[in-house]
């Protein structure tokens, strides 16, 4: 019997099962696709994450950006320089949670891949999770599969509600992106934005709505944007993928189980980054586990205490962010966007540096107050 199954190997399960086998215990990661696999992603990461970790990421980072550019129905355009230590980090998801799994490799974890889960039963003082090369069993379980997975179902979480977005990978020949920008474009689409973010040999232009009902049409505002870039469709392959954005506090934990992730909602409701919350996820689920299996019976409810009381509280700021801000885009670009703090800003947010707590209240008040005659 392993001490821990995590299923999904993505940053939260990778980072879960490193932190794990690096304190002696013994780890089985599952996941259902062949390593290393696509996964469509924007893949900007916070250079933050390397707090929690004792390695490297170079190998893992396919390009570093300290560039952003702003722009308003294809107008308008702020070009601005993040102000950070250091740059936002762009990864493949392919390479960036490989390499995570295999240094959970090299501290004991074991991986079995091209494994998918076809159910799971508690029996005894553990977890039996079936496959279709077996059954293995553990004491303990963390859920990491993702926005589409089945384990917060068949561990009896509440469903949320997904948001629909669509990315275009586009695959560039030369090596031409050493000093290309973060890009976002607003205006085009209700409720939501695009955004094209750089690799070195290519881009990942993204298209979604965060409030109200789902895009009905991904392509028409994808094609105008990539235009406007020098691209078009034609160039790259289009992949439809949920968010599981964060939408209020709720447990995490059940008999002997975790959720972390996307499987436990944990993306940014304003900006959709997911990439260092999964992260963040993982690091706390191993310590929980860690303290379970070292006998506090508490140690599971603590988890879900920590995220809501750590990660939850500010999210619930982003949360009304986000619903001011996308329902009036044209007044928060006016006000908020084109303020030469407002690069600072997320600069800092993404750094860990500041909280959405620290500036929610100054930036709702401008929003707010920009809709009073005379104040705008």
């Amino acid at each position: 019997m392993f001490d821990c199954i995590i299923v999904g190997a993505g940053p939260a399960g990778g980072t879960a099962a490193y932190h794990l086998a690096k304190r002696g215990h013994s780890v089985l990661l599952l996941d259902k696709d062949p390593l290393p696999r696509y996964k469509p992603c924007s893949g900007a990461v916070s250079p933050s994450v390397a707090q929690w970790f004792d390695f490297d990421f170079s190998p893992a980072i396919d390009l570093k950006v300290s560039r952003i550019r702003y722009t308003w129905k294809l107008g308008d355009a702020i070009d601005a320089r993040l102000n950070t230590s250091e740059p936002i980090w762009m990864v493949k998801r392919d390479v960036f949670d490989h390499f995570l799994v295999q240094q959970a490799q090299q501290q004991g974890a074991t991986l079995k891949d091209n494994t998918p889960v076809t159910g799971i039963t508690f029996q005894g003082d553990g977890w039996q999770v079936m496959t279709p090369q077996g059954a293995f069993d553990g004491r303990y379980l963390i859920a990491a599969d993702g926005a589409k997975g089945p384990m917060a179902g068949w561990l009896g979480f509440k469903d949320h509600k997904p948001r629909l977005t669509s990315l275009l990978e586009i695959s560039a020949k030369a090596d031409g992106n050493s000093d290309a920008p973060i890009q976002f474009e607003f205006g085009l689409v209700k409720n939501g934005c695009l955004w094209s973010f750089p690799k070195r040999q290519g881009y990942s232009i993204g298209v979604g709505s965060f409030l109200g009902n789902n895009l009905k049409d991904f392509q028409s505002p994808l094609a105008d944007y990539a235009a406007e870039l020098g691209l078009s469709l034609k160039q790259g392959t289009e992949y439809q993928h949920p968010l599981q954005l964060w939408d209020g506090n709720r447990p995490l934990h059940t008999q002997q189980a975790l959720l972390a992730g996307e499987a436990a909602a944990m993306v940014d409701p304003l900006t959709a980054e997911g990439i260092r919350p999964a992260m963040y996820g993982g690091v706390k689920a191993a310590e929980a586990i860690d303290a379970a299996l070292q006998g506090d019976a508490k140690a599971l409810a603590a988890y879900t205490e920590a995220i809501q009381q750590q990660w939850g509280a500010d999210m619930q700021w982003a949360q009304r962010i986000a619903g001011l801000f996308y329902r009036m885009p044209g007044l928060g670009f006016r006000v908020g966007i084109k303020r030469p703090t407002a690069t600072d800003r997320l600069g800092q947010l993404l750094a860990g540096d500041i909280h959405y707590a620290d500036i929610a209240n100054r930036v709702i008040k401008r929003l707010s107050g920009s809709l009073i005659p005379g104040r705008g």
